[in-house]
C-alpha cells in the first residue's frame, strides 16, 4: 500500500464503450493534479465485451487492474468486491455511467489529505424525474428518522474512504443483505458531507438503476440498519392488548349493570366480530411478514455464503 495512492473502483456493467473513455478522463485530471491512482475495473458479470476491454486496458497501463464477478451481483456487492482488492491509502467507487463529476474526486482527495476518513458526496439539487424524486425523498426520510444512519439532505450513493475504514469493511462486515454505504455511515468517524452541483444528463448518459434494483437495495439498507419495524409491532401489540382489556371491562360492566343500547342503536354482534377479525388478521399477517424478513436475514447469515465471487484470470493458479 502506498501512502498517497487513490484506488478508483469502476463499477462496470455492460460498459465496453465507456471503460477506456472513463480511464482517460480520470487519468488526465488526476495526473494534472499530481494524484497517484490505481484504476480497478470491477465487472459485474457483463455478457458483452466489457471484461475483455478491461483486460486490454490492463495490458496497456500499469495502474489498471481488471476483475470480473462470477455473475451479476448488482453494484452494491461489486463495491464490496472492489474494496477487498484495492491497495490504495484511500478509495472511491464510481459508476460507469459517468454521472459523477471527476473534479469532485479531486476535491475529496484534498479533504482526505486534511484528515477526513469518510467523505460522502451528495447533489445539492436533484433534477430527476418526479417518480424518482418521490421515492428518493421517502426513502431518505425513513432512513434518517427510523434507522441508525443519517444521510445528507437529498441522500447519497457514493463515498470516499480512508484505508482504516476499508480494512474494517473488508475484514469485519459480512456483505450479505446490506448496503455498503449504510455500513460506512454506521461506523462513525465523523463523516464529511460534501455537496456539489451536477447538471442533468451529464455526458449525455442516464443511470440504469431500475425501480426493482432500487427497491431491493432500499429494503436491504433499511432492515440491516433499523429495528424500528420490530418496535412498532411490539408497541402496537401492547396498545391493542391494553385497549382489549379496557373493552372487556367496559362490556362486562354494561352487560351486568348498564344499558346494552347506546344512543338508541343496537349494533349486531356479528358486525364487530367480522371487523375485528379482518383488522387483527391483517395486522398479524403484516407482523409475521416483518418478523420473517429479519429471520430470513439471520438464515442467510448463518449459511455464511460469500456476498460475491471473483473469477480467476486465465494466468492465475
Amino acid at each position: 500500500m502506498k501512502s498517497k495512492l487513490l484506488s478508483i473502483i469502476l463499477l462496470s456493467y455492460y460498459s465496453e464503450e465507456r471503460i477506456e473513455k472513463c480511464y482517460n478522463a480520470l487519468r488526465e485530471i488526476l495526473d494534472r493534479e499530481g494524484i497517484p491512482f490505481e484504476f480497478i475495473v470491477m465487472d459485474d458479470g457483463s455478457q458483452d465485451q466489457s471484461y475483455a476491454m478491461a483486460l486490454e486496458l490492463e495490458k496497456k497501463h500499469e495502474n489498471v487492474r481488471a476483475f470480473q464477478l462470477s455473475r451479476n451481483f448488482t453494484s452494491n456487492y461489486s463495491t464490496f468486491a472492489g474494496l477487498s482488492l484495492c491497495r490504495g491509502a484511500c478509495a472511491m467507487p464510481i459508476p460507469d455511467d459517468e454521472q459523477q463529476p471527476y473534479q469532485t474526486i479531486v476535491d475529496m482527495y484534498r479533504l482526505w489529505e486534511q484528515g477526513h476518513k469518510i467523505l460522502i458526496p451528495y447533489r445539492i439539487c436533484r433534477d430527476d424525474p418526479w417518480r424518482s424524486r418521490i421515492f428518493s425523498i421517502a426513502y431518505y426520510w425513513i432512513m434518517n428518522h427510523c434507522s441508525e444512519v443519517t444521510f445528507p439532505q437529498g441522500g447519497a450513493d457514493l463515498f470516499f474512504i480512508d484505508r482504516e475504514v476499508i480494512d474494517i469493511l473488508v475484514e469485519r462486515i459480512h456483505p450479505i443483505n446490506t448496503s455498503c454505504l449504510s455500513e460506512v455511515l454506521r461506523l462513525g468517524f465523523s463523516p464529511y458531507f460534501y455537496g456539489y452541483q451536477r447538471p442533468l444528463g451529464l455526458n449525455g448518459t442516464k443511470s440504469r438503476w431500475t425501480f426493482f434494483k432500487k427497491w431491493r437495495l432500499a429494503k436491504d439498507s433499511f432492515l440491516s440498519s433499523s429495528s424500528f419495524p420490530i418496535h412498532v409491532i411490539t408497541w402496537f401489540g401492547f396498545w391493542c392488548a391494553l385497549l382489549s382489556v379496557c373493552a372487556i371491562v367496559f362490556y362486562v360492566y354494561i352487560t351486568t349493570c348498564g344499558n346494552q343500547e347506546f344512543w338508541g342503536i343496537r349494533v349486531p354482534g356479528w358486525t364487530s366480530i367480522i371487523l375485528l377479525i379482518f383488522f387483527f388478521g391483517g395486522m398479524i399477517m403484516l407482523s409475521l411478514g416483518i418478523i420473517a424478513e429479519y429471520i430470513w436475514r439471520i438464515y442467510e447469515e448463518v449459511k455464511a455464503r460469500p456476498g460475491f465471487l471473483i473469477r480467476k484470470k486465465e494466468n492465475e493458479t
